[in-house]
């Protein structure tokens, strides 16, 4: 795919405001300073399981993307995408090796330990769902994985600047506490979060007004 740095028409973001996937490809799309239209999916009226939406999305899940003809669903995926259509600098997405396999390995831990830790918890105390026991002990395994990444570099991967690695893992634990997990012991990740905070093009997501 060839380098473009602009869109043609503003990329359509198929969007729920408490979804951490959703925010993720928000984020994104502000960091980059690339046009977006937020489409909104009602999930409490079952909008994701209509069949304009399933045509997007068979797994009838939140963020889907439409960039012209191009339709990019999974938050990781569409990260990916804007990556590296969209940063000609590659600093998002560097193509160097090593940092490649690194930025994989941590889009891997947010697809498993971060999904089934912190935003398992979160979303069972959010939307009252139920919680399998694995969740605490898979939410602290990972912040001690990042403090220890954390204490000697800047962002989870090395390097200057940031990541879409970053980008992946922020917003599940930035919001983390919703689903009673204490990041006061976490100086390193806390410090992070207030890096990738201090971002030009941040934008953050709305606390959810159940949470505790």
């Amino acid at each position: 795919m060839s380098q473009i740095t602009r869109p043609a028409a503003p990329i359509r973001l198929h969007h729920f405001p408490l979804s951490g996937h959703s925010h993720r490809a928000l984020l994104f799309l502000s960091l980059l300073g690339l046009p977006y239209e937020i489409v909104p999916v009602d999930f409490m009226a079952g909008a994701h399981k209509a069949p304009a939406f399933l045509a997007l999305n068979p797994l009838g899940q939140v963020p889907v993307i439409e960039d012209g003809d191009v339709v990019v669903a999974d938050s990781n995926a569409i990260l990916v995408y804007l990556a590296r259509r969209y940063d000609p600098e590659q600093t998002w997405l560097p193509t160097g090796l090593l940092r490649e396999v690194a930025i994989q390995r941590w889009l891997s831990l947010s697809a498993g330990w971060l999904a089934f830790g912190p935003a398992h918890l979160r979303i069972g105390k959010v939307f009252n769902q139920p919680i399998e026991a694995r969740g605490h002990a898979l939410a602290a395994r990972l912040l001690e994985a990042m403090e220890s990444t954390l204490a000697s570099q800047r962002w989870l991967v090395p390097g200057a600047t940031p990541t879409i690695a970053d980008v992946s893992l922020y917003t599940y634990t930035a919001h983390a506490p919703e689903g009673g997990v204490d990041l006061a012991p976490y100086a390193h990740v806390r410090r992070w979060l207030a890096d990738v905070e201090s971002l030009p093009g941040f934008i953050g997501m709305p606390r959810s007004p159940s949470a505790v």
